[in-house]
């Protein structure tokens, strides 16, 4: 049995999305009012343009070495801004909501006309929130969808970018009747909502779904439901919401070893299953399908990075790229009204660390992801990642 026992053992907190995970943060939506298109500061695009960098200097260890690495990441994107200057203003916001709030006021009064950051929930809604009044956007380095709207956008991978692109592919290749297998913490049910809510935009039919608690006997008590459910209701798919910190392992053994085969039952994984590299080998995700951005995209970047810095980037240090980079390609347009929420969500998107994304007018973002398969304990691509949006844009 795999050594994830001990840990099940235990309550857990599930995490979002591991490739985010720590952007996720428990807090209520800010009441903003910032959602006409025409919000944002006049720029005058002939001049370095003022952004804030908020990051989460002044924190613990941790922090203090993400808070490195997305302004040398960002500092990294403005290299890349042939034609275009950017006066780059970095806030430390100590991972702190009310520190956050403070910074991003203080960024705006000292003349910033965009915030990029910061990256935990409860500090972007905070920060949003004390700049909505000014027309300043922020585009954070959260995936919490909860705090998306008005000013204040999401720019990590959430569940529903995510659940989208799996159920639009398991819909075109078939596997079009899905059951949802979740835990039924806070994450876990935005997981299942989010995978319910791509089943029903896509045309896919939902097959239900089985809970269960954080422990290692409900997941044990919950592989027979899983069977009878796929019986029942003629699922050909299981969509899970766990991660290989987290119950996956158990399933990925228990599942087969009850006769869900993965030769019939199409298993779907809403987090990355090639983290830790080790997940790769167990039997059950061998065939299993997830979403991770362009890997050449993420490859390229990389290597820049470590050519940069002489270490690996960590995996949001992108984020703090992909603002630099959307600034940098609307502020190339000269117009001053560059840095509105317009122009900010104008649907051909813009090219990242990570591949294509666009900011959405709801304040979440698109990413451009493909589709793995594990074959051989290894990643296989078996649908690229779109190199580009449809729609008018820069």
């Amino acid at each position: 049995m795999f050594a994830v026992f001990d840990t099940l053992r235990k309550p857990l907190r599930l995490l979002i999305l591991p490739f985010v995970a720590f952007a996720l943060a428990a807090c209520e939506p800010g009441l903003m009012t910032n959602t006409g298109s025409s919000k944002g500061p006049k720029v005058d695009t002939s001049k370095p343009i003022p952004v804030a960098l908020l990051v989460p200097r002044g924190g613990s260890a941790s922090d203090n070495l993400l808070a490195q690495e997305l302004e040398n990441a960002a500092r990294l994107a403005i290299r890349d801004l042939a034609g275009v200057q950017i006066d780059l203003r970095v806030y430390g916001t100590g991972g702190s909501a009310a520190l956050a709030a403070t910074a991003a006021s203080q960024a705006v009064n000292e003349g910033a006309q965009i915030i990029v950051g910061p990256l935990y929930g409860e500090a972007a809604n905070a920060a949003g929130n004390a700049v909505a009044a000014q027309g300043v956007n922020v585009l954070s380095f959260s995936n919490n969808a909860s705090i998306a709207g008005g000013n204040v956008f999401v720019m990590g991978q959430g569940f529903d970018d995510t659940s989208s692109r799996l159920v639009r592919f398991a819909k075109a290749t078939g596997k079009d009747k899905i059951l949802v297998l979740h835990s039924n913490d806070v994450a876990g049910q935005l997981g299942r909502n989010a995978i319910m809510n791509a089943i029903a935009q896509n045309g896919a039919t939902s097959a239900g779904a089985v809970d269960y608690s954080l422990s290692q006997e409900s997941v044990i008590a919950a592989v027979p439901r899983v069977k009878a459910a796929v019986e029942a209701n003629g699922a050909n798919a299981i969509f899970l919401t766990t991660s290989s910190a987290s119950a996956l392992p158990l399933f990925a053994q228990l599942l087969p070893e009850a006769g869900v085969l993965t030769t019939s039952t199409q298993y779907i994984g809403l987090t990355r299953w090639d983290i830790p590299a080790q997940t790769l080998a167990l039997p059950g995700v061998q065939g299993g399908w997830f979403a991770m951005p362009d890997p050449s995209a993420t490859a390229a970047f990389s290597q820049r990075y470590s050519a940069a810095y002489g270490k690996t980037p960590g995996p949001i240090a992108g984020l703090a790229f992909d603002g630099i980079a959307a600034v940098g390609a609307l502020a190339r347009s000269g117009k001053s009204n560059a840095l509105s929420t317009a122009n900010l969500t104008q649907g051909a998107g813009f090219r990242g660390a990570n591949g294509v994304f666009r900011l959405k007018t709801d304040g979440t973002t698109e990413h451009g992801l493909a589709i793995a398969t594990v074959r051989n304990n290894s990643v296989v691509i078996i649908d690229p990642a779109p190199q580009g949006f449809g729609g008018a844009g820069f």
